[in-house]
């Protein structure tokens, strides 16, 4: 069987998932100590890797834009598990955490991976193309999730702070769920072409002209260790993150960071997939990828702490403040503008970046 294995996947692709999961199993729960630390970070990086490898064997199988969900769900449920789990340890201090983790999948995803993508996209191949009707659809859903789900807290008056009443956290939650059902019906069923790539003449490329699609065996083998690499990915993550909470801590620095690494150590797999997308003049599938994780972090987050803050002591926090209001909005304006011509230059990229840079900077020094 293994030797099945070998002739079908890279070794070392099959080798780092288990190694990752066994790790996971000795480390878990336990306090780690530094050379241990360092150990879980290198196999936390193969998983990363091993991840992405994984994810493009099964896109390719299952074409687009059904690849690109795969990895953004996959990494989202992890992600909630991760966030719930990091909750119910923390007690009070945690109250912001699913709000922090869930703005920063937003800015990372719609200004980090967004604008690095379109700067590789059109510095390799001049100007990055993609259709501006299935990603404005997923720019105005993103946009509606994170208002309803991140700004109304800030507002409403039915309970003190920027918190929601029970009634207005289940109606934020199933009205999460409905969008992103209905996202995802548009994405896969009644619209798939809006989410295609498409050629610089603007025609949809239905299937890619090089390499053979792998068989459906090697996609199912692949499934199941994009499931291990993930695990291992954010179970790894939850065990350095006592030792990034005293590194922040020892910095002075916001409770929020904490939130930022998280969502960053999450996101690498699907980072690296939508840069290798661009690279391959694939912009569409990147803003896929980067869309689709944004709107699965807010649609399938917001339900599960809902559901979850049933049995959770404390209060759930998820109202933004003023400052991440602002860039917020920035993030949707300036996103609407890229999204409307259906090509983007360096120019664009540019100022995603530069977004992102300010979160970051206020998020280390608010």
């Amino acid at each position: 069987m293994i030797t099945r294995l070998r002739s079908l996947i890279p070794q070392w692709t099959i080798l780092v998932p288990v190694l990752a999961v066994v790790l996971l199993a000795f480390t878990w729960g336990r306090a780690l100590p530094g050379a241990m630390v360092a150990l879980v970070i290198l196999v936390l990086a193969g998983s990363v890797l091993a991840a992405v490898h994984h994810a493009e064997v099964v896109a390719h199988r299952v074409g687009e834009p059904f690849g690109s969900l795969v990895l953004a769900i996959a990494v989202t449920v992890i992600e909630v598990a991760l966030i719930v789990t990091l909750m119910a340890d923390g007690g009070a201090k945690s109250a912001t955490l699913a709000r922090d983790t869930v703005f920063a999948a937003v800015m990372i995803t719609c200004n980090g991976v967004v604008g690095l993508c379109l700067l590789v996209a059109s510095l390799r191949h001049r100007i990055a193309v993609f259709n501006a009707e299935g990603t404005g659809a997923a720019l105005a859903t993103v946009a509606t999730l994170a208002t309803l789900s991140l700004v109304l807290p800030t507002f409403t008056t039915s309970k003190p702070g920027p918190e929601f009443s029970s009634l207005q956290l289940t109606f934020a939650a199933l009205s999460s769920l409905i969008l992103y059902g209905l996202f995802v019906t548009t994405q896969t069923v009644r619209h798939r072409d809006y989410f295609l790539p498409i050629t610089r003449q603007g025609e949809v490329i239905t299937a890619e002209e090089h390499a053979t699609p792998p068989s459906a065996r090697t996609a199912r083998i692949s499934l199941g260790l994009l499931a291990l690499a993930l695990i291992g990915v954010v179970g790894l993550a939850k065990g350095v993150s006592p030792a990034i909470e005293s590194g922040v801590a020892a910095a002075g620095l916001h409770q929020a960071v904490v939130g930022v690494i998280i969502a960053l150590l999450v996101l690498l797999p699907e980072t690296i997939a939508a840069l290798r997308s661009a690279r391959r003049d694939r912009v569409q599938t990147s803003l896929n990828l980067a869309l689709g994780s944004a709107m699965a972090s807010i649609g399938l987050t917001i339900p599960a702490v809902a559901l979850a803050s049933v049995w959770l002591a404390g209060p759930l926090v998820l109202g933004l403040s003023p400052t991440h209001m602002l860039l917020l909005a920035l993030t949707v304006v300036v996103s609407s503008l890229t999204v409307v011509p259906g090509r983007a230059t360096p120019l664009q990229g540019g100022v995603h970046l530069v977004v992102f840079a300010a979160y970051l900077e206020l998020a280390i020094n608010p």
